[in-house]
Formats: C-alpha cells, sequence, structure tokens
C-alpha cells in the first residue's frame, strides 16, 4: 500500500487517512496551478515511480516541460481519486472508469450515481472477505490449541 497520511485511530494503530482523500477538511485548497512529480509524491506519500506507473497507465496526464512533468490541478484531484478507489479495494482499471464518467454528458451527477452503486457493491465484498477472515481466523485458535494441547500430551 502507498505511505499516504496517516491517522492515528483511538486504539493506537494508523489507517489511511480518507478524510485527506475525500477532501472533507478541503486542506487541498490551493493556488497552485502546476505541481511537480516530487510535490505531488510528497504531499500523497506516493513514489515517483507510482506517479510514472498511473501516467503510462492513462490515469494521469502531465505537461511535459523538456524532461520536467508539470501536473495539473486536474491531475492533482485524478491522483485523489485513485488513491482513494486503491484504499477502498478498487483495481486501477475500475478506478479510471470511474473517473472518466465525470466527462460524459451528465458527468458530474452519474459519476456520483455510479460510484455510490459500486462503493455500496464493494462494501458488500469487504464485508463478505472480512467475515471469511473471522472464520480462519477462529479456526486457526482452535487448531492451535488443539496443536498446543496434544504437544502437551507428547512425551518423548
Amino acid at each position: 500500500m502507498t505511505n499516504l497520511k496517516l491517522a492515528e485511530r483511538e486504539d493506537d494503530t494508523t489507517s489511511i487517512d480518507i478524510g485527506f482523500l475525500l477532501n472533507l477538511d478541503d486542506q487541498a485548497a490551493t493556488d497552485k496551478e502546476l505541481f511537480k512529480i516530487g510535490d505531488l509524491s510528497k504531499e500523497f506519500g506516493v513514489t515517483l515511480r507510482t506517479l510514472r506507473f498511473y501516467e503510462d497507465r492513462g490515469l494521469l496526464a502531465p505537461e511535459r516541460r523538456g524532461t520536467t512533468r508539470l501536473y495539473s490541478r486536474h491531475d492533482r484531484t485524478r491522483l485523489r481519486l485513485i488513491l482513494l478507489a486503491k484504499t477502498l479495494g478498487f483495481s486501477l482499471t475500475e478506478a479510471k472508469q470511474m473517473i472518466e464518467i465525470y466527462h460524459q454528458p451528465n458527468g458530474k451527477r452519474k459519476q456520483l450515481e455510479v460510484v455510490l452503486e459500486r462503493f455500496e457493491e464493494q462494501q458488500e465484498i469487504l464485508q463478505d472477505q472480512k467475515r471469511e477472515i473471522e472464520d480462519s481466523i477462529h479456526a486457526m485458535d482452535v487448531s492451535i490449541n488443539y496443536v498446543r494441547a496434544r504437544l502437551n500430551e507428547v512425551t518423548d
């Protein structure tokens, strides 16, 4: 996973700062129109290689000035959405599909409708996976206890 801004939880663990990715506190408001690759790398906690990979996949389209990549505010927003989609368990292909709906007729509304539907579907998938993991952990606990008991019974 990327080294995105992390948020402290009450249980002293960290998690991805979903508020940052959703831009809930509008911290991203900036007068800057162009960003260098290093700026975005630092802000979003991703490597330069990751940003170039997203460019190769057609997810980002920075302007080129010589060998310098200059990312627009549009690219910065797309990066935020890509990382949000990845955090929520979507593939890059799925992220690209959801992002590109914005440019269709009635795109803003259509994008939000599609994204809500996909998020709800993904939430069900993740809940199912969570149940399966919890079942596996329970089975592992029972198995460990069984093996530990047998080990205590064995005399050499």
